[in-house]
């Protein structure tokens, strides 16, 4: 039997050097490649974001105010969009409440916004959401009311909350005799006043306000039965109330 043929150092030597040659030709084209792919990520105009979809209902949201903000801040590509930046940046808008965002392939964002719901004007520059926190409005009151109809809430910083359920709970029961508050002041030591549609002003003090609201209505209609127009009506009595009377000047 012949022996293998072997081979010989020279040979040897030279297959091992083309091996690793192909093998570092390799890594340097791998790494070309990762390198190239990364700057075609980074490539606003080759991997931008092309849509965004805004969605929720909305009436004060404005969804390209939302497009605009995100194409200043977020200028790359789609994949070096960050989702968490993005999101804080939109609940950050005044009339946003809360909001989702998320990525979708190949080059869409989709974001879910829960607006603001206002529930009154709050001393005559920011809005109460429905929770009673004061949010900046951005708007005039004469753009707000194009498109609601909200009270006007006055008091101190820090009464916010108080003043909305004290309204809330002072319209449920003027409800029922079909009048509601168009103004509403909470003094510093927390006396409650209020305008009506009808433009009768109370005075309900500081305690048992519900109580000496109910008194009210249902004296009204005896009120009403008197020729004269209501100006005001003082509540702030154990029992019974005190009506003031519009002068001829006031009820012209």
């Amino acid at each position: 039997m012949s022996d293998l043929p072997t081979l010989d150092k020279p040979q040897k030597s030279a297959q091992f050097f083309i091996g690793l040659m192909f093998f570092i030709c390799l890594l340097l084209a791998l790494g070309y490649a990762v390198f190239k792919l990364n700057i075609w990520l980074e490539d606003e105009q080759q991997a931008p974001v092309q849509q965004i979809v805004v969605s929720g209902d909305r009436i004060f949201i404005d969804d390209q105010q939302i497009e605009s903000l995100i194409k200043k801040s977020q200028p790359g590509s789609f994949f070096e969009l960050d989702v968490n930046q993005t999101h804080q940046m939109v609940e950050a808008m005044p009339w946003v409440y809360r909001a989702s965002v998320r990525k979708r392939w190949p080059s869409g964002l989709e974001i879910f916004v829960v607006e603001q719901q206002p529930a009154a004007i709050w001393n005559g520059d920011m809005l109460l959401n429905q929770y009673g926190d004061a949010f900046n409005a951005q708007l005039s009151p004469a753009d707000l009311t194009e498109k609601i109809t909200l009270p006007n809430l006055y008091g101190p910083g820090g009464s916010e909350q108080t003043a909305l359920q004290g309204y809330r709970n002072m319209q449920s029961l003027l409800e029922t005799s079909n009048l509601y508050i168009v103004e509403m002041f909470l003094s510093e030591r927390f006396a409650w006043n209020v305008q009506l549609n009808n433009g009768i002003k109370l005075n309900l003090g500081r305690t048992e306000f519900i109580g000496r609201l109910q008194r009210f209505v249902d004296l009204l209609p005896l009120i009403s039965q008197q020729e004269k127009q209501v100006d005001y009506v003082d509540l702030r009595y154990d029992t019974g109330l005190a009506v003031g009377w519009k002068t001829l000047d006031k009820a012209a």
